[in-house]
């Protein structure tokens, strides 16, 4: 049965450049107990269109320029927003992207929880805060009795996407609209969250529209799919037709964008660059206070010129290693030797002059590129610090490193705001790339971008590692994407190394539960081969 009509749907931003049309004539169903999944890459339209239903989207220079939106009987594009007030929260409700920014910090989960079920259905704070308990329990959260005076900053970031599920649910809506509620999770997170949003969905006989830029995310939950590229549908079909049938080109190159194939692994033996014996980096510790053992006692060779993978869910301590080689974080004990050069005995300006052979590329860009600089200062300061180039010849310098890593000359004097995050990660490596480094770590550069631009910067990484001869640590905690870039992986469970191997050896014989876990985390992990 439909719940959901919506007929040539059109929504225009108005801006001093002009017109951009955001959604452009789509028409689609949702129907009741199904899930509807709208897959594209960003700025193709899916969240503005689901945001216009319920009012959401800002005007101006939003503006919904035509079409119908039924649902119940009413058009919900007709309504004053003291109607739609009245159906968000209780018959259409929604899940964020990104739960720490949604809810209130100075809130505890119980209060916003309880808030929507007063607001729409005036029951007593008693009965809706044992309602809330009794809800924070069935999706999940541990312990809800005392959990509920907890506030946000307090929960992991799994456990705060509960909590949103929690707080959707609350009014037992009709339909809900999931915009991207997996994309910033772990990969055994990410598995838990779908599949409690799917035994939600059949529970409770809800509709589910599921946005999202990852077309393996949705390969085991959606009924419906429709693809969307630049504000038109360009095809739309049930999970069988799409995933076995694709008749679009570029829901042929969203498939082909999922991470597959395992790397070619070279024969070479080559002698290690980076030794590390009996690595210890704890934090924390003092006269009454147990400290936290990010890394311990590691031990492990990194191999001239290869990628190795580092995989392991959040906490497990694979960013503190990439930091601890650096000497980016204090060790506790335990030596890292670099081309035979111990790093923890080095201080001040030797420190310095070895860290121009190592360099990092950060998992968000756009906290850790500055703002106030463009793109040319961006890559000329670390060629000017370390005297690679002259003043005279830093421009050929600058341009060659953007030509390297695929940016248009012309945008040499923009600033960070002015490029797309696939754009903005390009600038970075750049950046790490400006001191021609032997040694580079990658911490999660991937894992914020849309799956066909994550595809364009692996395709790029492995390219310049050739290139440039370099030996990488790639961190990710998405061993799909690691079996696709690494020589070797290496699964990281708690600060310590449990199971290492090629990609192949770890896909088709995992030999640690830990790593099988992880395996089976992986969406749409049928379509990986």
């Amino acid at each position: 049965m439909s719940l959901l009509n919506v007929q040539n749907l059109k929504v225009s931003f108005h801006t001093r450049n002009g017109e951009v049309k955001a959604v452009d004539d789509i028409s689609f169903t949702v129907e009741t107990g199904k899930i509807t999944a709208i897959i594209g890459e960003s700025g193709s339209g899916k969240s503005v269109a689901c945001y216009s239903l319920l009012g959401l989207i800002p005007t101006p220079p939003g503006k919904i320029e035509g079409g119908s939106a039924v649902f119940e009987g009413n058009d919900l594009l007709q309504l004053s927003e003291a109607e739609l007030r009245h159906i968000r929260g209780r018959d259409i409700a929604m899940i964020f992207q990104d739960p720490m920014t949604c809810l209130n910090p100075y809130m505890t989960v119980g209060h916003q929880l309880m808030e929507p079920i007063i607001y729409h259905k005036g029951v007593a704070k008693k009965e809706a805060r044992q309602h809330a308990i009794e809800l924070m329990e069935e999706v999940g959260i541990r312990d809800p009795d005392s959990t509920i005076d907890s506030y946000p900053h307090e929960f992991s970031g799994g456990m705060r996407q509960r909590v949103m599920i929690a707080m959707a649910l609350i009014n037992e809506p009709k339909l809900l609209i999931a915009d991207e509620p997996t994309t910033a999770l772990d990969v055994t997170i990410q598995a838990q969250i779908l599949k409690l949003m799917a035994d939600l969905q059949k529970k409770h006989s809800i509709g589910i529209i599921f946005i999202s830029h990852d077309l393996a995310v949705v390969a085991d939950i959606a009924d419906q799919i429709i693809v969307m590229k630049k504000g038109k549908i360009v095809e739309h079909g049930d999970r069988q037709k799409i995933f076995k049938n694709a008749q679009h080109p570029y829901t042929r190159s969203l498939l082909a964008a999922i991470p597959a194939g395992t790397k070619v692994v070279s024969g070479s033996q080559s002698e290690a660059l980076i030794s590390i014996r009996n690595l210890n980096t704890w934090f924390g510790q003092g006269k009454h206070k147990e400290p936290v053992k990010a890394i311990k006692d590691v031990t492990l060779d990194i191999r001239r010129g290869e990628i190795l993978g580092l995989v392991g869910e959040s906490g497990s301590g694979k960013s503190t290693l990439g930091r601890s080689i650096l000497r980016l974080v204090p060790i506790t004990s335990g030596s890292i030797s670099f081309d035979g050069v111990d790093l923890t005995e080095l201080q001040g300006k030797d420190l310095k002059k070895m860290r121009r052979r190592m360099q990092m590329i950060f998992q968000d860009p756009y906290a850790s590129l500055n703002p106030r600089m463009s793109v040319y200062d961006t890559l000329a300061e670390p060629l000017l610090l370390h005297k690679i180039e002259t003043k005279k010849t830093v421009e050929q310098g600058v341009l060659k490193l953007m030509d390297d890593v695929g940016l248009a000359r012309a945008f040499v004097r923009k600033y960070p705001h002015e490029f797309s995050g696939g754009q903005r990660q390009r600038i970075a490596i750049g950046r790490a790339l400006a001191t021609r480094p032997e040694f580079i770590v990658a911490d999660e550069p991937v894992s914020a971008l849309d799956v066909t631009i994550q595809a364009q910067i692996l395709d790029l990484m492995l390219d310049l590692g050739k290139e440039y001869g370099l030996t990488m640590l790639f961190v990710s905690h998405d061993l799909a994407v690691v079996k696709h870039i690494a020589d070797r992986i290496v699964v990281l469970y708690k600060g310590e190394i449990v199971e290492q191997g090629s990609g192949r050896d770890l896909f088709e014989n995992p030999q640690q539960e830990y790593t099988r876990q992880l395996l089976q985390s992986i969406p749409g992990r049928a379509l990986l081969g």
